[in-house]
């Protein structure tokens, strides 16, 4: 079996559970942003050490902002900063429940 197999069967598993389903869907907005920061980013060609600069930040700061390590949460601030460095606006949408 391969791990990609055994990782969705353990998560399968563990998203049976209420309350692990709960947390789990709590965070999916997040990472779901991180993985369209990143997309932005590579989509333009900009490594993390040149977006860092175009910041005035350094890289580990924007690895920690795409991996979520130490920075569960990042501001809307931190959010608006990342997208203009890379010449994009920050726009909000609600979608009903």
């Amino acid at each position: 079996m391969s791990n990609s197999l055994n990782l969705e069967s353990f998560k399968q598993e563990a998203l049976s559970d209420p309350e692990t389903r709960k947390e789990y869907e709590a965070l999916t907005p997040i990472w779901e942003l991180r993985r369209k920061l990143i997309r932005l980013r590579t989509e333009k060609g900009v490594t993390q050490e040149e977006l860092a600069k175009l910041m005035g930040t350094n890289k580990a700061n924007i690895s920690r902002l795409e991996c979520g390590e130490s920075a569960p949460y990042p501001t809307f601030k931190t959010i608006s900063k990342y997208a203009n460095a890379l010449g994009y606006k920050v726009s909000i949408d609600f979608d009903q429940l």
